[in-house]
């Protein structure tokens, strides 16, 4: 079987609402299953790639900021 996460991933949230990603990804961290953290770095890989230098810059300094706590 091929199975790609990518592609099920995307279809399974293809036309949702902001609000509806918004719930999705705050299910998945509440939640805390780890099942649920490739979803969420397909979430990142489509933000990332659709993101501009300036928000990819943003976002990693946040980010590091976040790990140093």
């Amino acid at each position: 079987m091929n199975f790609q996460i990518r592609d099920a991933i995307t279809a399974n949230v293809q036309g949702d609402s902001s609000s509806e990603f918004r719930n999705t990804v705050e299910d998945a961290i509440s939640r805390g299953d780890e099942h649920l953290l490739p979803g969420l770095g397909v979430f990142l890989e489509k933000w990332w790639k659709a993101s501009s230098a300036d928000e990819q810059q943003a976002f990693t300094e946040k980010l590091s900021k976040a790990f140093q706590n």
